[in-house]
């Protein structure tokens, strides 16, 4: 009998009406805003009501360098949120909400999988609350009142070729990267130059993810840089008169969102940067929210440790001023015999046969990545626990062999089946969690705010990447040069990269040493805080597949969604 997939399973799950979910969390149900029978908002007034609450532990979910088929993150979060509960622990999860391009491109959907997933997958998958189009109407009015300012006449000074402000739309679609705009007569805008991003890369989706209130949200929102002048000052969305505007269409969208697991654990979901441009990470004001509602909130930050969690740990926690307690980090045999180079994995295709063939020495050629990835939590100060998510293909020697290795540079390691077994099949897991939770942290930022940019790019490369060092582009250099010159010197920094690998350069497997990171130029999202240096061929606004997912769902007449992944 063949395994059902994550549809079915969901489609099939028993969903508690959202009062007892909130009772689980002793929320009372005036701050409760439904949306439907299955989801509500969460009023910001929660946050300062539960705050003399006692602080439940942090955890944040991260993972070895994926393959292209990921290795099972959210489903891993989920499983180990439902396991806390079997043993007699209150969990709740904080997850980000995913995007609808990825979800009909290549990837599908971000909702978990198997007998661990946030549920109803459907709603999760397509639109939950609005809170997406909300930011993409918010960021493209800015984009029609920077035009609309141009039309009027440009008293600021906006250089044409110096508008940093494009276009966002939650579609996968790589004919908008670059195109030209006000073509036409003179009624029809200046005509320049601009292009599209997906909304999950949106300087906005980072600002609803980083802003701690409706007043810091609107603040930040007025920092927001658009362009600079001919001599490289600073235009802003508080000069031009939007920022108002875009906090009104997101008053709502600041809320979190309430959900459940399939297992009727709480679940706040909440904003969706990108992992390979944005922060990759839930929102601060669910994490603020949730810590004291629950003995143990989990998180999840996007792709690898060097990505996702070295931006929890740098940016995220830095805004917030909490404190992880411990980080889990996945890891796979495919994924880990995969950085042994021997294999070539490819998204949508079957795994190589050889690759399923028991054989712990190409585990050990490809746990230099494991062990790095160990090591970039570590040198936060952060306790680690690694999670072998178990594959119906592994065998048990492989499992030992990534134990003997972890537990070699001090983590705690744990065997999980939560994707076919739910909560009952991470109990190890939070088992290990809540030890690690137990010993005292040493959390340290990895720079100070008062380095440089390029102080603060190269700390990141030769420290968390392993790169001997970084080479800046001519138009990288100048980028730089205008920020330091606008004082944009004191923000953290996000770097865009591939996350096929701890490097620049997809192409290199394992934990690579002595490698250079190319920096092909820098952006600066002011008002989210934070400078994005862009790496390789790193792309803002992803394209569809040859087979995309869009090709396999539907609606069957009785209103049921088949084919969503």
């Amino acid at each position: 009998m063949s395994f059902p997939t994550d549809l079915d399973i969901a489609q099939q799950a028993h969903l508690a009406p959202l009062s007892e979910i909130s009772q689980l969390l002793h929320l009372d149900d005036q701050f409760l805003e439904p949306y439907g029978r299955n989801v509500a908002k969460i009023d910001l007034a929660a946050i300062q009501h539960n705050s003399t609450r006692p602080r439940g532990k942090y955890v944040v979910v991260t993972a070895i360098t994926p393959t292209p088929l990921g290795e099972g993150k959210t489903t891993t979060s989920v499983g180990l949120a439902q396991a806390m509960k079997h043993i007699g622990k209150n969990g709740l999860l904080a997850l980000r909400q995913p995007s609808m391009g990825p979800t009909f491109g290549i990837k599908g959907g971000a909702a978990g999988g198997g007998y661990s997933q946030v549920v109803p997958m459907e709603i999760l998958n397509l639109h939950l609350t609005g809170d997406f189009h909300a930011v993409t109407a918010a960021h493209n009015l800015l984009s029609a009142m920077v035009d609309n300012h141009l039309h009027q006449g440009n008293a600021l000074g906006l250089a044409l070729n110096k508008i940093t402000w494009r276009r966002v739309l939650d579609v996968n679609d790589r004919a908008l990267r670059n195109i030209i705009i006000g073509r036409g007569g003179d009624q029809d805008g200046v005509e320049r130059e601009s292009g599209f991003d997906i909304t999950a890369a949106s300087e906005v989706m980072a600002i609803l993810a980083l802003c701690t209130s409706m007043e810091d949200l609107r603040l930040r929102l007025g920092r927001i840089v658009v362009g600079y002048t001919e001599d490289d000052v600073a235009v802003t969305a508080e000069q031009i008169g939007c920022a108002g505007a875009m906090a009104v269409i997101l008053r709502d969208a600041i809320k979190p969102n309430l959900m459940q697991t399939l297992e009727n654990t709480p679940a706040l979901i909440h904003a969706g940067p990108f992992g390979n441009i944005a922060t990759g990470n839930s929102s601060v004001i669910a994490d603020k929210l949730g810590i004291h509602l629950c003995d143990y909130l989990i998180t999840e930050a996007g792709f690898g440790a060097d990505m996702g969690a070295e931006r929890f740990f740098n940016i995220k926690c830095r805004v917030s001023g909490m404190t992880p307690d411990a980080a889990v980090l996945v890891a796979t045999v495919r994924a880990l015999k995969a950085h042994s180079g021997r294999y070539k994995v490819v998204a949508g295709k079957p795994l190589p046969p050889e690759m399923l063939e028991e054989n712990g020495d190409d585990v050990r050629a490809g746990a230099a990545n494991l062990v790095k990835q160990i090591e970039n939590v570590k040198v936060h100060g952060v306790s680690p626990v690694v999670a072998i998510n178990a594959f119906p293909t592994d065998h048990a020697s492989e499992h030992q062999v990534i134990r003997e290795i972890a537990e070699s540079v001090g983590a705690r390691v744990a065997v999980c089946t939560h994707f076919s077994d739910g909560g009952a099949g991470a109990v190890e897991l939070a088992h290990a969690v809540v030890e690690a939770c137990e010993e005292p942290t040493q959390f340290q930022l990895l720079y100070p705010d008062t380095a440089s940019l390029k102080e603060k790019i190269e700390t990141i490369a030769t420290t968390i990447y392993g790169a001997a060092k970084v080479e800046y582009s001519d138009l990288a250099n100048a980028q730089l040069a205008r920020y330091s010159a606008n004082g944009f010197d004191v923000l953290p920094i996000c770097v865009a990269k591939t996350h096929l690998s701890i490097s620049g350069d997809a192409t290199l497997k394992g934990a690579p040493t002595g490698h250079v990171l190319k920096v092909r130029e820098v952006r600066a999202s002011v008002g989210a805080g934070f400078v994005y240096p862009i790496c390789g061929d790193m792309r803002t606004m992803p394209g569809l597949g040859s087979h995309p997912a869009a090709l396999s769902i539907d609606i069957g007449p009785d209103g049921r969604i088949v084919g969503l992944s």
